[in-house]
């Protein structure tokens, strides 16, 4: 049960998939992403993408959930 919940802490809530999607495509590219600009640059597509993602999904179920309230409902306030 704990490799399970460690999986979800660091794979799906901490997106360390996507860290190492980006590490392994900016190696492929020549950039070193030890050094300061490749880290700089891994650290700024990391966190766009990921900042992305979480907008869209949160924006996703905030329409989903406010879908199930009629809009007259709202208005009455």
């Amino acid at each position: 049960m704990r490799e399970i919940g460690s999986f979800i802490q660091n794979q799906i809530l901490g997106m360390k998939w996507l860290s190492d999607l980006f590490k392994t495509i900016l190696e492929g590219l020549g950039v070193d992403t030890s050094a300061k600009i490749g880290g700089s640059l891994h650290f700024f597509l990391y966190d766009v993408v990921k900042i992305s993602i979480l907008l869209c999904v949160l924006i996703f179920m905030i329409s989903w959930i406010q879908s199930y309230f009629p809009p007259e409902k709202s208005k009455q306030t």
